[in-house]
């Protein structure tokens, strides 16, 4: 294992962070090849395993989505422990062997069991790089240096578009009526190519060199840069404070009381009675005990933080930006994930595109559009950030509107030429905000909690978009069509704008009081 390097040494200088931010970059690829193929491949596996749109919108989406955002908690913790470039090179060793397991899958339950696999495997990825990257860039590049980043989400999807069209239009093409080898369908073989890669990637990722913590930042707290000599322990400790039943031992070892423990079990309570009722109404059972466990778990784990770190607690839960631009981002998620993932099936099946041509033209606007739209929106982020404390937030405002007159147009146009050329600018306008959320974190906790106040981002963002976005929307397929489920998505960017407006005019105090509001927190953690 390599020593940390200083702010000095060649970790930090020079040509080798770019070097560090293109590999961590492609790592983000292949987490969403991964994910993204499942959309290619949707109408294959909903014929063959007699799925719905609502399940299958559960497979992408909630299946994945819980148990990426609940153990994105403990392993960004483990993150803020442990080195980091090897946590995320076992991390993806571990989703790309489930990715590839997904191939094996017969029915509901078992590539249900296998996607929530690979969301458990790809939840140590990005709490860790965004750390990492932190540590080899100074804050005025951050927002841009994580777009770029988070530009892997959308080269990824465009490549599992891309591959997943053709490895199943040729396959199939090639093997029709169950004569191929071993009886394996192309979204099976599909599966295999895109998941056993991963496994090499893995081996370059463990020889990056692991930076300084908070090489660039002016504000510190006691404890940051000390060595934790049980990293593993600390991470159980936090995966025992998510995990039911575990929480409720959590919360006594941390002294909750009596009072404390009422609180958990009333939510819990509550959290119980509204799944039953969804699920009389909707008949999803796996979705929505899966969204009230998910809650439930990280309500105990907010609850617990409290009490077992006040510090990180009163900074990642008790600052007004992050609390607003997480529920803002998560409902722009909402609309990026839902309309992203049904979109291929919608010009399979209202424009009749072909799988293979779907695959191509799709995955290669989405992957250069979306790339487009990332990088631009970071370099503009941090160049309006330079000029206003919410400059990035302008940007993010911006997001929130552009799609308003694009995807209604998309959406309605007989043209298929059209529509797909409409699918460029609407991948760009959806893309913009990322950079400007992960790098909002970032700058308004201390260097020590860095992952797992990102992990926390991400769990918001990742439960109300990722895990609803969808499903929600395969559920209005289900009722209403395609068409009029997708054109749904824009009320959540309505909503986001006004939670992005309100964060917008907390960040500039925020920011300012972020060592006082430190300090205090040490403070009372003394003093308890």
């Amino acid at each position: 294992m390599s020593a940390p390097v200083t702010p000095g040494g060649s970790a930090t200088g020079g040509a080798y962070p770019h070097y560090v931010l293109g590999v961590l970059t492609l790592v983000y690829v292949f987490n969403f090849i991964d994910r993204q193929i499942l959309s290619i491949l949707n109408d294959e596996i909903k014929r063959d395993l007699g799925l719905r749109d609502a399940e299958m919108g559960f497979l992408y989406g909630t299946a994945f989505a819980v148990f990426y955002a609940l153990f994105g908690i403990p392993l960004g913790r483990l993150a803020d422990v442990w080195t980091r470039r090897s946590l995320i090179a076992v991390s993806l060793a571990f989703w790309s062997a489930m990715t590839a397991v997904s191939g094996l899958a017969r029915n509901f339950g078992e590539l249900a069991a296998a996607r929530i696999g690979v969301g458990v495997g790809e939840a140590g990825a990005s709490p860790a790089a965004f750390s990492l990257l932190s540590d080899y860039y100074p804050a005025a590049r951050r927002a841009t240096v994580l777009a770029l980043y988070s530009s892997g989400i959308y080269i990824g999807a465009g490549l599992g578009l891309m591959i997943g069209g053709q490895i199943v239009g040729r396959w199939d093409a090639a093997f029709p009526d169950a004569t191929a080898p071993f009886g394996l369908r192309g979204w099976q073989v599909a599966f295999f190519v895109v998941g056993l890669p991963g496994l090499l990637l893995s081996l370059w990722v463990a020889t990056l060199r692991e930076p300084k913590r908070g090489a660039f930042d002016a504000v510190h707290a006691r404890g940051d840069g000390a060595v934790e000599p049980h990293p593993f322990r600390v991470a159980g400790r936090e995966l025992a404070a998510v995990l039911p039943p575990l929480t409720l031992w959590t919360l006594v070892h941390a002294g909750a009381g009596a009072r404390g423990i009422a609180i958990n079990l009333a939510a819990a309570a509550l959290l119980t009675t509204g799944a039953a009722l969804l699920i009389a109404w909707t008949g999803d059972t796996a979705q929505w005990i899966a969204m009230a466990v998910g809650c439930y778990a990280a309500f105990s784990w907010a609850q617990g933080l409290h009490l077992r770190d006040r510090q990180s607690a009163a900074l990642i839960l008790g600052t007004p930006t992050l609390r607003w631009s997480a529920l803002g981002f998560g409902l722009l998620a909402f609309t990026g994930y839902g309309v992203g993932y049904w979109t291929t099936p919608f010009f399979l099946r209202v424009h009749g595109v072909p799988v293979e041509q779907a695959g191509l033209v799709l995955g290669g606007t989405a992957a250069a559009s979306g790339w487009l739209g990332v990088a631009i929106g970071g370099v503009l982020a941090d160049a309006w950030r330079r000029r206003s404390p919410r400059g990035r937030f302008h940007l993010a405002l911006l997001a929130t509107l552009l799609p308003a007159p694009v995807l209604p147009w998309m959406l309605s146009t007989g043209n298929t030429t059209l529509a797909l050329a409409l699918n460029v600018p609407l991948s760009m306008a959806g893309s913009m905000w990322i950079g400007v959320g992960a790098s909002t974190v970032q700058d308004l906790v201390l260097p020590r909690m860095r992952a797992t106040a990102s992990a926390a981002y991400l769990l918001v963002v990742t439960f109300v978009g990722l895990a609803m976005g969808p499903y929600t929307i395969g559920q209005l397929s289900d009722a209403f069509g395609l068409r009029t489920a997708l054109l749904s998505g824009l009320a959540a960017n309505a909503v986001a704008l006004v939670c992005i407006f309100v964060a917008s005019r907390h960040i500039e105090r925020d920011e300012h009081t972020l060592a006082e509001r430190a300090e205090r927190a040490a403070s009372r953690s003394d003093l308890a």
